[in-house]
């Protein structure tokens, strides 16, 4: 039987070692997968002075209107925050509203993503009204990059949507329409 098991192993040995046309080549050895790189560093968390070049006056305008088209026929906003762009706001739009350049997502999906507040942000934040149609502005604006973030709310009730556009004030006026 030991003589059985030997021939056995021989023949399978020499099989393995073939490389005649019916064998084909030998398959390729995994390559070596090196591990995934690092996550990126973060934006190293919140600090008043990343936002400090908000607080200045400047001749940026923003003139806007909401035009977000969803299940109901028509949507309204009551009010519209605009957010200075930092490292730490650039990181949390992409937290809440899974972009850092624009969204439309379920308000309830946006507090679902919202962390406690452990900082004073809100205090860089401008708030302006909308009007009756939509429409809204802010002026007197630094040079940068800023978030515009509403609640669009169905006219009649239903699911409200959080809308986020980025946008860039360079000593103009930009036109921006939430959709």
């Amino acid at each position: 039987m030991w003589r059985t098991v030997g021939v056995v192993l021989a023949l399978t040995g020499l099989a393995a070692c073939g490389t005649g046309p019916e064998m084909g080549p030998p398959a390729p050895r995994p390559a070596y997968a090196p591990p995934p790189p690092p996550p990126p560093p973060s934006s190293g968390g919140f600090h008043d002075n990343d936002f400090a070049w908000s607080t200045a006056s400047g001749s940026g305008q923003i003139i806007g209107a909401l035009s977000y088209k969803g299940a109901a026929s028509r949507y309204t906003c009551q009010e519209v925050v605009l957010t200075p762009e930092t490292p730490w706001s650039r990181a949390r739009m992409r937290m809440l509203y899974l972009s850092t350049t624009a969204s439309a997502v379920p308000v309830e999906d946006v507090r679902a993503r919202t962390p406690p507040e452990t900082n004073d942000y809100a205090k860089y934040a401008r708030r302006a009204a909308c009007n009756a149609a939509g429409h809204f502005s802010f002026t007197g604006l630094p040079d940068g990059g800023w978030y515009v973030i509403t609640v669009a709310a169905p006219v009649g009730g239903g699911d409200r949507i959080a809308v986020m556009r980025r946008v860039e004030t360079n000593g103009n006026t930009v036109r921006v329409v939430l959709r």
